[in-house]
C-alpha cells in the first residue's frame, strides 16, 4: 500500500510537471498571418504578433535546402523582415521560418522546442508585383503614335546599379498597351516586346486614349500583369496630351477663375481711377478764376 502511493505521489508530480510545461508552452506567443509582400523584387516578409516580451528570429530556406538566418533579421521587436537582399536566385522557391525567443533565451536551450511558424513558400520572379509604368505618346504620322515606356526600377542593387525590372525579367517582359477612340466604349490591346512600341491603324482625327501595363505570359495568370498606368489621351487634331485626372482638370478650372477674377478687378479698378481723375480734371478747369 505504501509502494501505491509513493508511486501515485511520483506520478502526480509528474504530471503537474507536465501540465505547468504545456500550459507555458501554449501560452508563448507565435506569429501569426505570415505574408510575402513584394513589389518590383523588393520583398519583405509581414506577420502579426499579440503585445508580449518576446521576440522573433527569421530564417530562411531555398528550394528546401539548410535553414540560413538573416543577420538582420535576428531578435526583432517588430513583425517585419525584409528579405530583398537574400532572395537573389530570382527563380527559386523560399519558405521562411519565425521563431519566438524570449528576451533572456538561454542558448543551451533546444532551439527545436520553441515555436515555430512556417510562411507559405514565394517564388520573386513568378509572384513579385510589379508597379504601374510610366510613359508618353508622340504621332509618328496621321494614323499611328508612338508608345514610350518608363521601365519601373527594383528594389535590387548590383555592383552599384540599381536594376531595372527588365534587367531581371529580360525577355520575359513585355508590355500590354489597351486603347479605345475617344467616345468609344469598345478596347483594342496591343503586346509590345520592348518599352517602345507603334500603335498604327488609327482613324485619321479622331483622339485615343490609352493605357499601359507590365505583361509576364510565362507566370501565373493571376501575376501576370502589373500595375495598370494612369491614363493618357491624345488628340490628334491639337497634337496636344492631357492626363484623365479629375484632380488635375480641377485645379485648371479654378486657376482659370482665379486669373479672371483678377482681371475683372484690375479692369474695374482702372476704370474707376481714369474716372475719378476725369472728375477731377474736370472741376479743377471749371472753378472761377
Amino acid at each position: 500500500m505504501l509502494a501505491f502511493l509513493k508511486t501515485s505521489q511520483c506520478l502526480g508530480i509528474c504530471l503537474s510537471a507536465l501540465v505547468a510545461i504545456t500550459i507555458e508552452k501554449n501560452s508563448v506567443p507565435k506569429a501569426d498571418n505570415v505574408h510575402w509582400v513584394s513589389l518590383d523584387f523588393k520583398t519583405i516578409l509581414t506577420w502579426t504578433i499579440k503585445a508580449s516580451n518576446y521576440t522573433y528570429t527569421v530564417l530562411y530556406s531555398e528550394d528546401d535546402r539548410d535553414w540560413e538566418e538573416n543577420p538582420d533579421c535576428i531578435r526583432l521587436r517588430e513583425p517585419e523582415c525584409d528579405l530583398t537582399n537574400y532572395l537573389e536566385a530570382f527563380d527559386r522557391v523560399y519558405s521562411a521560418d519565425i521563431r519566438t525567443e524570449p528576451v533572456t533565451m538561454d542558448y543551451d536551450d533546444i532551439l527545436e522546442e520553441l515555436p515555430h511558424t512556417y510562411s507559405p513558400p514565394f517564388n520573386p520572379y513568378r509572384e513579385s508585383n510589379i508597379s504601374a509604368v510610366k510613359f508618353t505618346v508622340a504621332f509618328a504620322d496621321e494614323s499611328s503614335v508612338i508608345v514610350n515606356i518608363t521601365e519601373p526600377l527594383t528594389g535590387i542593387h548590383r555592383q552599384g546599379k540599381q536594376l531595372s525590372i527588365r534587367d531581371i525579367l529580360k525577355n520575359d517582359l513585355k508590355y500590354k498597351i489597351s486603347y479605345y477612340k475617344s467616345g468609344s466604349s469598345g478596347k483594342r490591346d496591343i503586346i509590345s516586346d520592348s518599352s517602345l512600341a507603334e500603335v498604327s491603324k488609327l482613324e485619321v482625327g479622331d483622339g485615343y486614349c490609352f493605357m499601359v501595363a507590365a505583361f509576364i505570359p510565362s507566370r501565373p495568370k493571376n501575376t501576370q500583369h502589373g500595375a495598370w498606368s494612369v491614363q493618357l489621351c491624345a488628340n490628334r487634331g491639337s497634337n496636344v496630351l492631357r492626363e484623365l485626372n479629375l484632380g488635375a482638370w480641377v485645379g485648371v478650372v479654378v486657376t482659370l477663375i482665379v486669373v479672371l477674377v483678377i482681371t475683372v478687378t484690375v479692369t474695374v479698378l482702372c476704370c474707376r481711377c481714369y474716372q475719378q481723375r476725369q472728375s477731377t480734371h474736370t472741376s479743377q478747369t471749371s472753378a472761377p478764376i
